[in-house]
């Protein structure tokens, strides 16, 4: 029922910034958190960052005080704002929506490419 659509992704130079955008058609749930994972190939697909729909918001470690997470639209979309960009933020950047009422029920986005190099 709920279709996740992401897009922003590209080339960009070490430091240099991209935005990333993911929109969510149909209902989504009342209770969710929607955010971003990143995977590399040869990796495990990690979490990057989520908005609660309550409102708090979280970051791996490895992006804090770089990416900055936001949602608007009445909650329909989310975006990725991505700074000081570096070559191992270099990954297929997947939109993710979670029901927090039920761990099991989420949907995933096709997933963007977002590679960072000189």
């Amino acid at each position: 029922q709920v279709h996740l659509v992401e897009s922003g992704g590209g080339l960009v130079q070490p430091g240099g910034s991209l935005t990333l955008s993911c929109s969510a058609s149909g209902s989504i749930f009342k209770l969710n958190a929607m955010g971003w994972y990143r995977q590399v190939v040869g990796k495990e697909r990690e979490f990057v960052a989520a908005s609660f729909s309550g409102g708090p918001k979280t970051y791996a470690d490895s992006v804090k005080g770089r990416f900055t997470i936001s949602r608007d639209n009445v909650d329909n979309t989310v975006r990725l704002q991505m700074n000081y960009l570096r070559p191992e933020d270099t990954a297929v950047y997947y939109c993710n929506l979670r029901d927090l009422a039920n761990s099991r029920e989420q949907v995933w986005g096709q997933g963007t490419l977002v590679t960072v190099s000189s």
